[in-house]
């Protein structure tokens, strides 16, 4: 849907509303007033937004600060902000009352079609974890080949954002969540690549299940049909699609690119060595063949672009290095948001001595496998504090006493870095990497890594920018 038919919906007597005015919601009306001025808009928010709509003085703007199902049923369509589920009562009894829910990455699509229905040079990125790494450092390769490149979408910057841009970029890097996958298809819109990392359980409290959460991060390449699929052969659940709509690059597998040990292979013809590039963890460096292989799919010089990885600039939150004080080194995880993402943490530092910093916002995830990989190895303690600490704590109590390791609780982050710094006794590494969400002690994972800075003695603010966002 094109942001040009909404006028039509609403000329024929359907209501138009945005649901959420958080940084997409303002984005959508933004874009939406820069083509529609006069369109009849409400808004869907809280109550303390509510005096924030209002003072922008727009005589077209209606706002509502009660939404149920009989409120969401009397509009057409309702543009609504990603962390909105589709999937809660209201929506699911407006829906089917007629209803048609979209997300500002739909519009987005939707303005950059062509006349065949493709969004040229678009190379989305999805995944359970590394997705945003990953689209960083596909635009990090891109402008190192000497093309203009727009790093943008869940990563931190809304599509649209840059509907119109002062200068239109050869290629956009767009990273997707779980929660923006299915708008491309919505869309109508082919993605010239569509890239896909991986697959684990995460955000069950938004999609309902792990089954839908499946079908909803997978929607971006059985239904929005990329021209190009690029897939991660060793993903036990990626490796088993078939996609006849889509050409499909597999990295990971020998016949492309993939790893042997810390040495960069395409085939059978060794490229460079991996372990000295800005990319912590071999997942990191694993998903640098997914980089590889997307440009191939664009038809660009893979093995002469991969060199340029080594001046890649890690982004924040992201096992991130904020320095050492007193023996000590504080590492900031904080967008690790599942049990496998603090697996994944761990191992790059194994060998070293570790207090990991675990729990927060609690979506049931399961942690019986993190508690069963703690028995082979363990850091030297780990110390559990949010929402689901207590239940992390209780499958780790009796593992604790096989393996050997510390095993602390606390109340929260400040308690849990005292702890772990306690329990390192002046060497080793502070390892924030939660394995859940930081909703209620946070605003988001953001707000986490920054206190985490502030209390290991960093400045917030020098840890925080996100390298490259934009179009450059």
């Amino acid at each position: 849907m094109r942001i040009s038919q909404l006028e039509a919906i609403a000329a024929q007597g359907g209501g138009i509303a945005l649901w959420g005015w958080g940084r997409e919601g303002r984005a959508a009306y933004e874009a939406i007033r820069s083509r529609l001025p006069a369109l009849p808009l409400t808004l869907l928010c809280s109550a303390d937004e509510a005096d924030q709509a209002r003072a922008l003085g727009d005589a077209h703007l209606r706002v509502e600060t009660q939404v149920t199902a009989t409120v969401l049923s009397a509009y057409a369509v309702i543009v609504k902000s990603p962390g909105i589920s589709p999937y809660g009562d209201e929506a699911v009894a407006a829906a089917a009352q007629g209803t048609r829910f979209i997300g500002g990455t739909a519009l987005w699509f939707a303005e950059r079609a062509d006349p065949g229905g493709t969004a040229r040079n678009t190379i989305c990125v999805t995944g359970t974890k590394g997705k945003s790494t990953t689209t960083a450092l596909l635009a990090h390769l891109l402008r190192a080949g000497g093309h203009v490149t727009g790093l943008v979408g869940n990563i931190g910057l809304p599509l649209l954002e840059v509907l119109d841009p002062p200068v239109e970029p050869e290629f956009w890097a767009v990273e997707l969540s779980s929660y923006q996958t299915g708008d491309v298809a919505a869309s109508g819109t082919q993605p010239h690549v569509a890239v896909a990392l991986n697959i684990f359980p995460e955000h069950l409290d938004w999609h309902g299940s792990h089954e839908r959460y499946i079908a909803d991060k997978l929607t971006l390449l059985t239904q929005a049909a990329p021209h190009v699929a690029v897939l991660n052969a060793a993903d036990p659940i990626l490796s088993t699609l078939s996609l006849p709509g889509s050409s499909v690059h597999w990295f990971n597998e020998p016949r492309g690119w993939h790893l042997r040990e810390d040495a960069l292979y395409r085939g059978d013809a060794f490229v460079m060595d991996t372990l000295g590039l800005p990319l912590p963890g071999r997942h990191n460096r694993s998903n640098l063949c997914a980089v590889l292989a997307a440009l191939e799919a664009l038809g660009l010089d893979a093995v002469a672009l991969a060199p340029h990885a080594a001046s890649f600039r890690p982004l924040p939150n992201r096992l991130q290095t904020l320095g050492t004080r007193d023996g000590v080194t504080f590492v900031n995880d904080s967008i690790s948001t599942t049990p496998y993402a603090s697996l994944a943490a761990l191992d790059v530092f194994r060998g070293r001595r570790v207090a990991l910093l675990v729990g927060g916002h609690d979506r049931g995830l399961p942690w019986e496998e993190f508690a069963a990989e703690m028995r082979a190895w363990a850091p030297a303690a780990i110390i559990t504090m949010g929402q689901n600490g207590p239940r992390i704590h209780d499958l780790l109590r009796p593992v604790a006493g096989e393996a050997g390791f510390s095993l602390l609780a606390a109340r929260d982050l400040a308690e849990a870095m005292a702890l772990g710094i306690a329990a390192l006794d002046g060497e080793g590494v502070l390892l924030l990497s939660p394995g859940a969400p930081s909703f209620g002690a946070y605003r988001d994972y953001v707000a986490r890594g920054r206190d985490f800075a502030r209390l290991a003695g960093y400045d917030p603010d020098s840890i925080s920018a996100i390298p490259g966002l934009g179009i450059a």
